[in-house]
């Protein structure tokens, strides 16, 4: 059974991740490489949040319980086991199966998010016609953005070699870890407050629903802003397919980019009509195409983002309010106000008007309270191991009391446990983070098969360099790390394959031990909402209860949801009298 663990962890893994990626990307029109890249860089770093609690329990068991050795497996002799009787955990993995798969997976991810998946972003975002004009663009950026930090990186790395005489891989590997750390804790500091402050508030109906009047008032003024731009695009290529002669050799360009337009406005433009004869001097240059092409692409893929969205909201203020209407109703049934369009088997038998009654209207609150109560101990927990996992004498690190008291007992369970509970919260923070921030229209995870390969692909380069950084931090908490505990131990593969933050004194004693401590004031920023205030200030809206514009986005909202419901109560009204009229005809 040693590999059992291993093997299911790496299945249940991969379909989480081939899950994830199938609700932001579409699976069946974006390109493949792109796809193969976003679910590598995904499932490689989940793997490494699943792995990391069995190599750190069984280094703790390693040392704190009785070992023996049978055909070079380790036998646990568990506390509560009968006397004289041991066996081998089925979640036991060897250590070296382990140190090569540490040694493939950070390799990998470090391949995928410093080299390749930068690439692909200029690849998947080119306007060029063919593969070879792809690359050469692909490595134009890059070697522009590359370039521009190589003679900096190059002078750090010979200072640093030559004072600490340390190599270039184990330089290397600290430069990442330090990086990843300072963008860990931003987003980690902000997922400790929002995501039980989201389950507390979304316990709250008059708090969901006016919110969702702002995301719709938000929504409309970025679909008309979608809706606009790609007009402006349509005509600017309208002008470019009547410049262009059939017999000339742009021709096949201008076909390739008419193809990646709406219908509607191919059919405007009159792909089958015969061109009119213009001057030969209008043509424009295949760089203009290029260019105009990367245009298209970016604005039919935000205009079609748009409408998912705008559809999707409206679906929810819709449900929010008949919600409303059922709980002030005296029957418990619940009352769609239109028809749902899918009906399957689970609502007809299972989720019964009756039991969605129940669920919308009494469960759901007091499970969300309950849900956000358990959040906000864990993120507790983790605030305050983080301000404090530098002390070793005494332990003031929650977790590494929990991992202590449990070492003791030979609990291995225990230790498993914790260890699996505090990193994936830790995960959930900052991963929640990575796909809740927008950085206008560049960086955007849409749900609902709506996310653009450039979005994917950088999320991937996040979570690579996130997830090593985060991990190292997380055993220091529970004292893993021999930077922190100072300790002569033994310690993890995880640690001994990708390394610690030793190299350097500064690091080690100074930003690795005091950084951590700057998420308690990004805590008391995210509860204070000081940076939706400022974006605010900035014209970026983001929902403030006690903010008298976002007040007025909420009335318009309340507004355009009245409208559309009368519009589609009207469409409604129509289909049914054509139904009647045909009935009785």
């Amino acid at each position: 059974m040693s590999g059992a663990a291993l093997a299911v962890v790496v299945v249940v893994v991969f379909f989480l991740a081939l899950y994830l990626l199938q609700r932001y990307g579409d699976l069946w029109k974006q390109q493949r490489l792109v796809l193969f890249g976003t679910l590598l860089s995904w499932y490689l770093c989940f793997l490494i949040v699943f792995i990391l609690p069995l190599d750190v329990t069984f280094r703790i068991l390693y040392l704190a319980s009785s070992v023996l050795f049978f055909s070079n497996s380790l036998i646990f002799c568990v506390r509560f086991s009968p006397p004289g009787k041991c066996e081998e955990p089925w979640t036991y993995i060897p250590n070296d199966t382990l140190e090569v798969f540490w040694r493939v997976v950070y390799w990998t991810s470090q391949f995928l998010t410093w080299l390749l998946l930068p690439f692909m972003q200029s690849y998947a975002r080119s306007g060029a016609f063919s593969v070879v004009g792809k690359i050469k663009t692909a490595l134009i950026e890059n070697a522009l953005y590359y370039g521009s930090y190589l003679l900096i990186f190059i002078a750090l790395l010979i200072y640093v070699a030559v004072q600490l005489k340390a190599d270039l891989q184990t330089i290397g590997i600290t430069a990442a870890n330090t990086w990843g750390l300072f963008l860990l804790v931003l987003l980690l500091g902000y997922g400790l407050v929002e995501i039980p402050r989201s389950y507390w508030l979304s316990s709250s109906h008059n708090y969901v629903l006016s919110k969702s009047y702002f995301k719709v008032a938000k929504m409309a003024t970025e679909k008309a802003e979608a809706d606009e731009k790609l007009a402006d695009v349509m005509e600017e290529v309208a002008g470019i397919h009547a410049s262009v002669r059939q017999n000339h050799f742009l021709r096949k360009y201008v076909d390739i980019i008419l193809t990646k337009c709406p219908t509607k406005y191919q059919e405007e433009m009159g792909i089958n009509v015969e061109i009119s004869r213009v001057d030969q001097n209008a043509a424009p240059t295949k760089r203009v195409l290029v260019k105009l092409h990367e245009k298209v692409v970016s604005a039919v893929q935000r205009h079609n983002q748009t409408q998912v969205q705008w559809s999707i909201l409206l679906e929810q203020a819709f449900h929010l309010e008949d919600v409303a209407k059922s709980r002030n109703s005296s029957l418990r049934h619940f009352t769609h106000s239109f028809p749902l369009a899918h009906r399957g088997w689970i609502r007809r038998f299972i989720y019964t008007p009756t039991v969605e009654w129940f669920w919308e209207c009494v469960l759901r609150q007091g499970l969300c309270r309950l849900l956000a109560v358990l959040l906000c101990l864990l993120s507790a927990a983790v605030i305050w191991s983080e301000c404090t996992f530098f002390s070793t004498h005494p332990v003031l690190s929650l977790f590494a009391v929990f991992i202590q008291l449990a070492e003791k007992w030979y609990n291995y369970h225990c230790i498993e446990m914790v260890c699996f509970v505090g990193i994936l919260f830790m995960c959930v923070c900052v991963y929640s983070t990575v796909f809740r921030i927008r950085f206008f229209n560049y960086y955007y995870l849409v749900p609902h098969h709506q996310t653009d390969a450039y979005s994917l692909l950088f999320s991937g380069m996040l979570f690579c360099r996130l997830t090593p950084p985060l991990c190292l931090n997380f055993l220091g908490m529970i004292h893993m790390d021999s930077a922190i505990s100072h300790k002569n131990r033994v310690q993890t593969s995880y640690t001994s394959i990708m390394g610690s933050m030793q190299l350097l004194s500064f690091i080690s004693d100074g930003f690795y031990i005091y950084y951590p401590m700057l998420v308690l004031l990004l805590c008391f920023a995210t509860y204070y909402n000081l940076g939706s205030r400022c974006l605010n200030r900035l014209g970026f809206h983001q929902y403030i209860t006690d903010d008298d514009l976002i007040s007025d986005l909420v009335d318009e909202g309340r507004e355009l949801i009245k409208r559309e419901r009368r519009k589609r109560q009207r469409a409604e009204d129509g289909e049914n009298r054509r139904w009647v009229d045909i009935f009785f005809l």
